[in-house]
């Protein structure tokens, strides 16, 4: 059980930290990563297969929200839909 805790707790980190300080194509990268780590962790922790499999699919969901959480957070402030709609921040119209 603290193994499957420590595996959702690093790709928490992992996805928030790709949220803060890199763009989403890095999460084409973290997340593989994070995939194929989490199986041996588990392989070598002697999990079952569809425990395991369930555990990696939690990691990569929990990595996916942290990394949307991030990235929000360094977007505070800074996006207004109005901006998309005409292209003029701040003109309402």
């Amino acid at each position: 059980m603290t193994t499957a805790l420590l595996l959702f707790l690093a790709s928490g980190i992992a996805g928030l930290t790709t949220g803060l300080f890199l763009r989403v194509w890095a999460m084409a990268l973290v997340s593989p990563i994070t995939a194929i780590l989490a199986a041996i962790v588990l392989q070598t922790a002697d999990f079952g297969s569809w425990t395991g499999i369930s555990i990696v699919v939690g990691c990569l969901v929990l990595g996916q929200i942290a990394y949307v959480a991030g990235a929000f957070y360094m977007q505070r402030g800074g996006f207004s839909v109005q901006d998309d709609v005409d292209g003029k921040p701040g003109e309402h119209g």
